[in-house]
């Protein structure tokens, strides 16, 4: 788990925003990789949720230089292995299951598990995960919730997700145990329709800007 744990860091730690897109048309894929990449998001999480993803991720994988290009919404072991078999380079999950658990466990691809209280944090450590998905972020508790884990979890570290916006990113960013968030306000869905990649670009921009 070690060198999984250390490439899915490396990965993570690229930006203080990873984009969680939702990708209709695989035709946009490859462009809005790129202005994401061009504003200096190169950790990208494209979720299995439309019929587009699992091309999109190939797309983006073969076609995007720069990109680092992640599946999410990633619910069972036909899910991942499809993932990585599309190219993807990180994994990443709401929840958790045994079956998904065994599939990461037999895969050189590293998988983000999602976690969202302290017993399901607590077996994803007994499990040898140190680098969780706190989910949906907000709406369960929220920063000051995670923050209160900080402490009888020390060395686990998150990257919240849900409910993240640029107003409140910082909240979580400032945490110990917060290594980057994900958000999808980097990529609007009325940008994506105009092709406004130079709108998203700039979005992306103000995210990375984040870190400082």
């Amino acid at each position: 788990m070690g060198a999984k744990t250390e490439k899915l860091l490396s990965t993570l730690k690229l930006q203080p925003v990873v984009p969680v897109l939702i990708i209709e048309d695989a035709e946009s894929a490859v462009p809005l990789a790129r202005a994401l990449v061009a504003g200096g998001l190169k950790a990208i999480e494209i979720t299995m949720r439309t019929d587009a993803a699992l091309e999109a991720v190939r797309r983006v994988a073969d076609e995007v230089e720069g990109a680092v290009v992640g599946a999410g919404t990633i619910l069972n072991a036909a899910h991942f292995e499809a993932a990585v078999a599309a190219g993807s380079q990180f994994i990443v999950s709401p929840g958790t299951t045994q079956e998904l658990l065994d599939a990461a466990r037999n895969s050189d691809i590293p998988l983000l598990p999602g976690a969202a209280t302290a017993s399901e944090v607590m077996a994803l450590r007994e499990e040898g995960y140190q680098v969780l998905k706190f989910f949906p972020a907000e709406q369960a508790g929220g920063a000051a919730y995670l923050k209160s884990l900080s402490s009888p979890l020390a060395g686990t570290l998150f990257c919240p997700t849900g409910g993240i916006s640029l107003k409140n990113a910082k909240d979580y960013l400032s945490l110990p145990n917060v290594v980057c968030v994900g958000g999808s306000w980097v990529a609007p869905k009325e940008l994506v329709a105009a092709g406004d990649w130079a709108g998203i670009t700039k979005l992306a921009a103000e995210a990375a800007a984040l870190a400082g």
